[in-house]
């Protein structure tokens, strides 16, 4: 008789252990708590040195960024044999290494956006500022400007001649296709930006250790394997004005308007899919 009540016991201590443990997501989610949203003028931002520092931050990020990946796309164009470069597959490498490096070594000082689309999908999910979204994105196309000029300095007519790293349609493919491609790959881009930097997720999944910059890095790697061969591959609008700006053709400018519409439409399906799918906050009880 004792065996069998030891058992019984046993086994019921058994179920509350799996229980729990299929329900610890379901009790933390109760115990979180959503963070106000941003406010959309926050004029007390503007007399905090935490506001400039974060926007030199991203001016610093995103000249880095043009630098490095521009250079890699020039050394990509001027080789005489595909098997004497790095290729595609290593200038989607270079853009996503280097956004996982940045968004790294940025992410405690600005968030790390690095990318006007990021920054536009984050303040349409009310994480920051309007105040904070337009410097940060002045402050991302200048240090893109400057990026692709300083690549521009070092061999003006090797720049001019291989496309200076400027965004176009690729023959065979219309706007409209181009378009459709920017606005999935910043669609990918920027769902995987809020499901990496959610803080509902890293306190319902703390025992699954991640590394933010990680995902976003590989997603921007992704995103460049793909559709590198359609459009170039913008889902930056920086990114794409700065090089555009440097090199001044023509067909850079009559495209251009893709990289902007294109990535601002991706970012903010993004923006809803998160807020209303995903975190359903608009059917929350208040």
């Amino acid at each position: 008789m004792e065996n069998r009540e030891e058992d019984v016991r046993l086994g019921a201590n058994k179920f509350e252990e799996r229980q729990a443990i299929g329900t610890a997501a379901q009790t933390e989610d109760r115990d979180y708590k959503e963070p106000p949203p941003a406010p959309l003028f926050e004029p007390g931002e503007l007399s905090s040195w935490s506001f400039y520092r974060a926007g030199i931050a991203e001016f610093i990020a995103t000249f880095l960024f043009l630098y490095v990946t521009i250079l890699t796309v020039m050394g990509y164009k001027k080789a005489t044999s595909k098997c004497a470069t790095v290729g595609i597959q290593g200038i989607a490498w270079a853009f996503g290494g280097m956004i996982f490096a940045l968004v790294y070594c940025t992410a405690g000082i600005s968030g790390g956006h690095i990318n006007p689309a990021v920054t536009f999908g984050l303040f349409l999910a009310r994480k920051l500022s309007l105040t904070r979204a337009l410097f940060y994105m002045v402050m991302q196309c200048l240090g893109a400007i400057c990026g692709a000029g300083v690549v521009k300095g070092f061999d003006r007519k090797l720049y001019q001649t291989a496309g200076g790293g400027a965004n176009t349609i690729s023959p065979g493919y219309t706007k409209g296709d181009g378009l459709g491609a920017e606005i999935i790959g910043t669609f990918v881009l920027v769902y995987t930006v809020f499901s990496a930097t959610d803080a509902k997720r890293s306190a319902r999944d703390s025992h699954v250790p991640i590394l933010a910059p990680l995902p976003i890095g590989f997603a921007v790697f992704l995103v460049h394997l793909a559709t590198i061969p359609v459009t170039g591959t913008g889902i930056n609008p920086a990114r794409s004005l700065g090089a555009a700006i440097i090199f001044n053709d023509k067909q850079a400018w009559d495209d251009h308007w893709v990289y902007w519409v294109g990535p601002f439409i991706g970012a903010a399906l993004a923006a809803l899919y998160h807020v209303v799918v995903i975190r359903a906050i608009p059917f929350k009880s208040r």
